[in-house]
C-alpha cells in the first residue's frame, strides 16, 4: 500500500470556479485519494465563519486549515486557533479608517464589518447572503470581536501608508489594487499546513497543495510538491513545482493522476 499523503486544496480558483461551481472530476479525485488512504484538507485564506457552503464541505474532507493558516481543524475538531487580541484590532480598525481603508475583521464564528461603510459595494452584500446572522457590526461589538485576520478594501485609499503603519505586526497579501489580506507576522498557508502535518506525525515530504493565487505561495512553498493551477497567477505558478490544467479542465483530477494519488 502507498505511504499516506496529505493532500491541501485552496477554495477560490482551485477547488471551485468564481461563480461557485465545482467540478465532478474534482469531487471523484478527492473521493479517490481518500479511498488510497491518502487525506484531503481544505487550506483556505477564509476564515472559518465563511467556509460553510454545504455542496463544499459535502465533500467529505478531513480537516480544514483556514484563515491564511491562523486555524486548523481534524475531522471536526479544532487543532489551534491564533485569536488575536482585541486591543491589537482595535488598533487596526482605527489605522485603517484613518486612511480610507474598509476593515472587514474575520472569525471562527463570525465575521464583522459595518454596512454603511460598504453601501457602494457588493462584496459585503455576498458575504450578508452566505452568512447571515455570521456578519455582525463592528461597532455594536466594539471590543468584543473574536477574529484571527482581516480583509480590507482599499479603493480610494491611502493604501502604502496604511500597509507601513501596521508592518511591525502584519503581513499584505495584496490581490490586486483594492483587495488585501492582512495576516499576523508568522502565519501564512504554510504554516497552518505544517501544523497539520506535525499533528499527524506526517513528514512535509508527504504533502501536495493545491493553489492558484498570492496567498497560495506559503503553503507552495511549504508543502512537499507544490502544484497550481493552470488558471492560476502567474506568481503562483512561479513557485509552482507544477502547473496542472485549469479548474474547469478537470486541473485537481489530471494532478492527482500525474503524482499517483490516484
Amino acid at each position: 500500500m502507498p505511504k499516506r499523503k496529505a493532500v491541501f486544496f485552496d477554495i477560490d480558483g482551485t477547488l471551485w470556479d468564481f461563480n461557485r461551481n465545482i467540478p465532478a472530476s474534482t469531487v471523484e479525485a478527492i473521493h479517490a485519494l481518500q479511498a488510497n488512504g491518502h487525506l484531503a484538507f481544505i487550506c483556505s485564506g477564509r476564515c472559518r465563519a465563511h467556509i460553510r457552503d454545504p455542496h463544499l464541505l459535502g465533500i467529505g474532507f478531513d480537516g480544514i486549515v483556514c484563515a491564511c493558516g491562523t486555524m486548523a481543524e481534524y475531522q471536526g475538531e479544532t487543532l489551534f486557533y491564533n485569536r488575536l487580541d482585541n486591543a491589537l484590532v482595535e488598533r487596526v480598525v482605527r489605522v485603517m479608517r484613518r486612511y480610507g481603508v474598509l476593515p472587514l475583521l474575520e472569525g471562527r464564528v463570525d465575521v464583522y464589518f459595518d454596512t454603511e461603510e460598504f453601501r457602494w459595494n457588493d462584496f459585503a452584500e455576498r458575504l450578508r447572503e452566505e452568512l447571515g446572522d455570521h456578519v455582525l457590526s463592528i461597532a455594536e461589538h466594539w471590543g468584543r470581536w473574536e477574529v484571527s485576520k482581516f480583509t480590507c478594501v482599499m479603493e480610494n485609499a491611502d493604501s502604502e501608508a496604511f500597509m507601513a503603519e501596521l508592518s511591525d505586526a502584519f503581513d499584505f497579501m495584496v490581490h490586486n489594487k483594492v483587495i488585501a489580506e492582512l495576516v499576523p507576522k508568522g502565519f501564512h498557508k504554510g504554516v497552518g499546513l505544517a501544523k497539520v502535518c506535525e499533528f499527524l506525525g506526517m513528514d512535509l515530504s508527504d504533502t501536495f497543495a493545491f493553489g492558484d493565487g498570492v496567498n497560495d505561495l506559503g503553503m507552495l512553498r511549504t508543502a512537499g510538491t507544490g502544484i497550481v493551477m493552470g488558471n492560476g497567477s502567474d506568481v503562483a505558478k512561479a513557485a509552482a513545482d507544477y502547473v496542472t490544467a485549469p479548474l474547469a479542465e478537470d486541473g485537481i483530477w489530471k494532478a492527482c493522476r500525474h503524482f499517483g494519488l490516484i
